[in-house]
This record gives C-alpha cells, structure tokens and sequence, in this order.
C-alpha cells in the first residue's frame, strides 16, 4: 500500500471581517505534507470529472471558535468557486477573477486561498495555479508568504514540470528559502521519483536545520519505499530517535509499510506493537489497512479481515478513501458481501459519489468475479453521472476483451459515445486488443488509429504486444498497407525512435515497408 506524498494546507486561517479591505494577511500556514493513506491502483478523474466533481461539492466552512471568524457575514467564495471549477466557456481564470473583482465584490486573500484549496482538493491544479498567478501579478494588494509560494512550487511541478519548479525555486528570495518552500521543494523531487536530488535537497535541509521537523524525515523515508529501498527506513528511523524528533502516526505507518515491502512480518508486528505502546500517536484507519494488505499478500486472510475490522471502527464518514481501500482489500479477500456491505456504508455517508467511487467498486466486483453486479452498478453509474469519465468504462470493457466478448465491448462502447461520452486513447486500444484476439486485424488496427487521433495531454503508446501482434499480421500477409499505417500511428505518438518499438518494426520488416 503507497503513501501518497501530496501538497495540502493547515487550517484555516480566520479572515478578516470586511470583504471590501485590502487583503494584506499573511496566508495559511500552507505547505508539504504526508498524506498516509493506503494505496491501491486506482486511476486518478480525468479532468472532465474532476470538473463535474468540483462544481457540485464544495467543502463545508467550519467555525473553529474564534470570534472574528464566526462574525464574518456569509461567505460568496463558493459562488465564483463554482465559475472557475465549470469554466466558463474556456475563459482563463484571471479574467473571471478580474470581472468578479471589479464588478461583484472586492477579493481579498481569504477567499482566493480557499478557492485555490478547493481547487487543489479536486485536483484542478491548473487552475489553482491560475489563482494564484493572478495574487502574484498583484503583491502590491496581496501578501504573500513562504507557505504560498511552497504550493505555487508544488502547483508549478505538477502543472509544468519539475524543471519549472526548480527555476521558480531559484528565483525565490534568500529570506523565502525556509523549511517551507525547500520542503515542497523535496516533496516535488520524491514525487519525481529523483534520487539524486531528492537527497541532496534532504542534505542541503539537514545543514540549514531545516531537517528537524517529522515531516522532511517522512517525505524522504517515503521515498525509499516508493524506489524499493525499504531497508533505508530503519536508518532514518534511528537518525530520528537519536536528534530526538518526534515520530507520528505517519512515521509509523511508513514504517510499517517499509516491513510490508520487505515481506517481513516479524518487523511489521514488532512496529506495530511500539507503535500502540507509543501514547503520544493513536494508530488510524491507514495502519490497519496496510496491515492488512500484507497479510493478505503472506495469505493470512483471517489477520488480514481482523485488520479491516479495525480500519472500519476508525472510519470517521469524512474520508472517501478510507471506503475506497476497505472496498479494495475485501475483493482481495473474494468477500463479496463485505464488499456490498461497505458500498451501501459509503453511500448511505455520502450524499454524491463520484466516479472514483464507482470505479473502486467495479473493479471489485470485477476482480471477485461478480460480472452481473457490476454491469448493473454500471448502469446505474449511467444514469446519474453527469460526466462520463472513459475509466469507469474501461473496467467493463476490458473484461469483455480478455473473455473474448467483443460484441458486448462494441455496444459498450457505442452506448457510451450515444451518450456523450468522449473515449480516450486506452478505450480504443482496449478495444483493439478484443480485436486482436478475435483475429479482425483491420478492425484492431482501426481502433489504433483512433487512439491516435485522440486530442488530448495524454502519453498514450500502443502496448508493444498488440504492436507486434499486427506487424507479425502484416508480414506473414505481405500487407504494406497495413503496415505503413501502423507506423504512422507509432510516429505520430513519438514511438518511432523508441528502441522497443525500432526492434519490433526492423523484425517483422519485410519488402515495401
């Protein structure tokens, strides 16, 4: 089970009481932190859904019983929240803003940040990031502080790339280069899955004394885990104990996770049990999911539902993840009826569930081999989502193309374009796969041709196999057609000069290509 290392905010900072004065207060205390959560292979909302998502639910504004806070008149962010998530026709965020700002009501920080938080919750990060270009573009009326700029950091990893991180890092003033902002700064290197870096900016912390807080120590034990280097858990661990930093639930539950990779339950129990000794921690729903995920992998099925257990009686009804890995884990342990069980749970908790939350239980039901269950939650996911996002989709239909029923796959398909419904490059592929096996060569390679075609940011290559199921066609029928189309579609999607795809076509190469 992963441990997500994501950016996310601290509470609440209380705003001020006139929406009309200048915005000028230091922001939230905002910056890197780990989420421990356990993992599972769940596909993130394509940017559709996300969309729908985001503009439906809005995340409540809860008093934390300071007075100023709780005089504020009711707040409008929600209002211009929702124009920015919906998009307003493609218009840039800046220009909403601006037109809200001069024609509405006067915009102060409080506001902006919450929005670029809410933003961030349904990973809209490109826009988020909008937000908070436009607070940039006026640090005249906005002031902004270190824990801003570490989640512009973050924001600009995410929406551009680690390099324009490391250049709006460079940039920063000397006096903005705190804990803060060299700590988004290793979280964006750890994510990246950079080694070198990730390490060097954890040393460069360590002499900064930067590194005396719990949470760089867990973003880089963490990482270790994440590269297949378990074992460097421990050495941190014990570096912690000796500078007398603080473990918490997430140190323990990276811990955990670290003996969970390794394979070594007598570790993962020895954990375990300094943990619940440790009173200043209380172990959550996360502990108990990733126990169980080890146990279900050393095949101690009864630990592994004992664990689920626990995880359930700390399941607070705030966390849809919590349902989701519990949903997950069950269908690993073919319970069936834990996974109804759960499901009904989950939406009795939650008045909306999104995509996510069908596509956790479809691929449940899937993996449990409950085909009429999961095409009648399919089908009700069709008749009350508003966006309809390929993945969902996808699970249905890539079942149908490894057994082999591709009239089924069609009309799945077909259903979901009559819809409205807008496939992406891996439906197509999916569906040529069923071609494949089915031995309709032309129909498989149309389908390829289509994922190509497909507008989108996605990084979509064929699957070698399928690739070379076709040129192996092409060859032994002496199809130059065929064969010239196929590699129009890998030149078109950067695959030409790949050395994997280059062996493939010199193998099957055969005169006229």
């Amino acid at each position: 089970m992963l441990l997500h290392l994501v950016a996310s905010s601290s509470p609440l900072t209380p705003a001020r009481p006139s929406p009309r004065r200048p915005c000028g207060a230091s922001p939230a205390a905002v910056s890197m932190t780990v989420r421990c959560t356990a993992s599972s292979s769940t596909p993130s909302p394509s940017s559709s859904t996300a969309a729908a998502a985001a503009g439906q639910q809005v995340a409540k504004v809860h008093s934390y019983g300071t007075v100023d806070y709780e005089r504020r008149a009711p707040m409008r962010w929600s209002t211009l929240y929702r124009r920015i998530a919906v998009g307003q026709g493609g218009r840039p965020v800046g220009r909403t803003l601006l037109a809200w700002d001069e024609g509405e009501r006067r915009l102060d920080k409080w506001e902006l940040c919450r929005i670029a938080k809410e933003l961030r919750k349904f990973r809209r990060f490109n826009l988020a990031l909008q937000v908070y270009d436009w607070m940039r573009d006026r640090r005249d009326r906005f002031s902004l502080s270190s824990s801003d700029m570490a989640i512009q950091l973050d924001l600009i990893a995410k929406v551009k790339g680690v390099s324009h991180a490391e250049e709006y890092f460079e940039k920063l003033p000397d006096i903005m280069k705190d804990k803060r902002t060299y700590g988004s700064l290793l979280n964006v290197y750890a994510q990246a899955m950079m080694k070198e870096k990730t390490e060097g900016t954890f040393e460069q912390m360590r002499t900064k004394g930067f590194a005396s807080d719990t949470l760089p120590c867990n973003v880089l034990m963490n990482f270790y885990v994440d590269v297949g280097e378990p074992d460097q858990v421990s050495t941190i661990i014990d570096e912690m104990k000796e500078r007398n930093v603080a473990l918490d639930v997430c140190t323990y539950n990276i811990w955990i996770k670290s003996c969970a990779a390794k394979q070594d339950a007598e570790e993962m129990e020895r954990v375990f049990s300094q943990m619940i000794a440790d009173e200043s921690v209380v172990a959550n729903w996360t502990t108990y999911t990733t126990l169980a995920s080890m146990y279900i992998k050393l095949g101690n099925f009864e630990k592994a539902e004992e664990c689920l257990k626990e995880a359930e009686k700390r399941t607070t009804g705030r966390e849809k993840r919590c349902f989701h890995y519990l949903i997950t884990l069950y269908s690993h342990l073919g319970r069936k009826e834990e996974i109804y069980r759960i499901w009904n749970w989950y939406k009795a908790t939650f008045p909306t569930i999104h995509n996510l939350g069908y596509q956790e239980v479809l691929s449940a039901l899937v993996r449990v081999g409950d085909i009429e269950g999961a095409e009648l939650l399919y089908e009700e996911w069709t008749t009350k989502s508003s966006s309809f996002d390929p993945k969902t989709m996808n699970i249905l239909l890539a079942w149908y193309a490894r057994e082999g029923f591709v009239a089924k796959a069609e009309q799945t398909l077909n259903r979901f374009v009559e819809k409205g419904g807008n496939p992406k490059p891996n439906t197509w592929e999916i569906l040529s796969t069923a071609y494949l096996k089915d031995n309709k060569i032309s129909e498989a390679l149309s389908c390829m041709e289509k994922a190509a075609a497909v507008k989108s940011a996605s990084k979509w290559r064929p699957r070698p196999t399928n690739v070379e199921s076709l040129l192996a066609n092409f060859k032994e029928k002496n199809d130059t057609e065929g064969a010239d189309r196929l590699l129009s579609v890998l030149t078109s999607r950067g695959c030409a000069e790949n050395e994997e795809y280059k062996s493939l076509i010199n193998t099957y190469a055969f005169a006229g290509t």
